[in-house]
């Protein structure tokens, strides 16, 4: 039997975004939108959606935190070994999308991508609560293992070991953006969306049709 969900909808009511309301530099209006987010809290509002691609143009998503942001770009970190990190080292282009379901909105980045320097990772992992330390040293991320129990095995060999170095495969990457869009959710379908393009040194700002 079809699994027929067309009729599944629901009316985006949250507010509007008018051209007046954006700030000229769209990382300061990712700063405030954001703050917005932690402050009504919407759960997981850090979380982001890492859109890549491999060397055939081929696509892959999955949700990664954010952990730092400034007009440096958008910094997370993974396992350079994973599926992500491989892809980025073939095609270091990058889209991110963050989308806070409780306030209609979605923004979403395009921009080229970079390993942060080392020294930045090492202080980053030294943050890290130790069960997170492990679990980065422990897993060879996207890598085939036998069972549950070979993880956790592999886990206890390292938490034997603590303290511990920042695996070399492990580590940080920067998003510097190319383009930012805004997007408020509206009734009717007429949604807000606003675009932020390079202009030379400046960013021009255009409203796009939903």
């Amino acid at each position: 039997m079809a699994d027929n969900r067309g009729g599944e909808r629901r009316e985006y009511a949250a507010g509007e975004l008018r051209r007046a309301d954006l700030l000229a530099d769209p990382d300061a209006q990712f700063a405030d939108w954001l703050e917005t987010a932690l402050a009504h809290p919407v759960p997981d509002a850090t979380a982001m959606t890492l859109a890549t691609a491999d060397a055939d143009g081929v696509p892959n998503a999955r949700i990664v935190l954010l952990k730092h942001h400034d007009k440096e770009g958008f910094v997370f970190y993974t396992d350079g070994e994973s599926a992500k990190g491989e892809e980025l080292a073939a095609n270091p282009h990058a889209t991110l999308l963050f989308y806070w379901q409780p306030l209609d909105r979605q923004v979403r980045i395009r921009g080229s991508v970079m390993p942060v320097a080392n020294r930045q990772a090492d202080q980053y992992f030294a943050s890290r609560p130790l069960e997170s330390q492990i679990a980065a040293a422990a897993s060879h991320q996207s890598q085939p293992i036998a069972d549950r129990t070979a993880l956790e095995a592999e886990a206890q060999r390292f938490a034997a070991r603590v303290p511990f170095a920042r695996p070399q495969r492990w580590g940080g990457f920067r998003l510097r953006a190319t383009q930012f869009e805004f997007w408020q959710g509206r009734t009717g379908r007429l949604h807000d969306r606003f675009v932020y393009l390079v202009d030379g040194e400046r960013w021009r700002i255009e409203r796009l049709q939903p």
